[in-house]
């Protein structure tokens, strides 16, 4: 049963990962803020983020593929493992007829840590998704709504508030997520087995293994859905932009004061005075540079105008989709 569950879930794998893979070309120039802290930082792509976890998804299947070959083991090697009733070859014989490898040593059964590390994979893979189900319900708040879980007609958000279009299944992926790190959790209290054995981890995997994948393959296939169906609103994710009039471009200004032969203190100090007066009086930081005549002493407006172009950031774009294999041949 593991074996057919397993493939299901590679299955699921690559699905989400077409997706990504699909999605991530779509919006390889999708310009966007990129936040830290929660803060607006530099431009990035929406494509971008979508690409990183497309590599993150690569990682996760291999290393899926390698904890399911951990679990492809079997043993019938006696009550303590010494092979005192029956020879190696009864066990060698059996498990290549179940499509199993011997394993090299075992007790009365086989060693917790195989299932502990085939859990903390799955809840590895529910982190993943969590993490992408995060970014979707962070850039739905109202405040921000740059995408969108699609809304069907006829849906409610609320039954006491018709207005509301919430993001439910990435919060469903959320909930799934803490479900499969407490199992993994589980699977690691099984290791610890008195002697060459005791039955204590028999409750428990009879739980955890086989609602563990089942929970893992219906989060895949409902993320790889959200992802396939998202409403993405690039109009809003350039408005956000400049709402913070801008600013993102000071470490571009500060660079290019350095060019000119100031030091990076005395560049810091010129930029920095200039932005936070962007900030107190909601001004556009670019206006504010460019009538100042100590940084004019230094900078043209072709100069200045080039440190405001958002599409500088864009410049590695295709170099970083081809590192993580998805360039425009592949």
């Amino acid at each position: 049963r593991l074996k057919k569950a397993n493939a299901l879930l590679l299955e699921a794998i690559d699905r989400l990962r077409e997706v990504l893979a699909r999605r991530a070309r779509e919006h390889r120039y999708t310009l966007m803020m990129g936040r830290t802290h929660g803060v607006h930082a530099e431009p990035t792509t929406f494509g971008l983020k979508l690409a990183l976890y497309y590599a993150e998804m690569n990682r996760n299947r291999e290393r899926f593929v390698a904890a399911a070959e951990g679990m492809r083991v079997g043993k019938i090697s006696g009550a303590v493992g010494t092979f005192a009733h029956l020879p190696p070859e009864v066990e060698r014989l059996t498990c290549e007829r179940l499509g199993l490898e011997p394993a090299p040593i075992s007790t009365q059964v086989l060693q917790r840590d195989r299932h502990a590390h085939y859990l903390a994979v799955l809840a590895l893979i529910g982190a993943t998704l969590e993490k992408m189900a995060v970014e979707v319900r962070g850039l739905q708040k109202s405040e921000v709504r740059e995408v969108e879980e699609a809304f069907g007609k006829g849906q409610k958000g609320s039954s006491a508030m018709p207005h509301k279009r919430n993001p439910i299944g990435s919060e469903n992926i959320t909930g799934c997520a803490r479900l499969l790190r407490g199992y993994m959790v589980s699977a690691y209290e099984n290791v610890a087995l008195w002697h060459e054995r005791d039955i204590s981890h028999s409750s428990v995997e009879r739980v955890i293994l086989p609602d563990a994948t089942t929970i893992l393959h219906y989060a895949l296939h409902r993320f790889a859905s959200i992802l396939e169906t998202l409403v993405v609103y690039p109009e809003n994710m350039r408005r956000n932009m400049e709402r913070t009039f801008g600013l993102y471009n000071s470490q571009r200004l500060l660079l290019k004061l350095i060019d000119k032969g100031l030091s990076r203190e005395a560049a810091y100090d010129l930029v920095q005075p200039r932005a936070m007066r962007a900030w107190e009086e909601e001004r556009s930081f670019k206006e504010i540079v460019l009538a100042d005549p100590e940084i004019r002493a230094h900078l043209s407006e072709a100069e200045i105008e080039e440190a405001f172009d958002p599409t500088y950031h864009l410049r590695h774009v295709d170099l970083i989709f081809e590192r993580v294999g998805l360039g425009k041949g592949a």
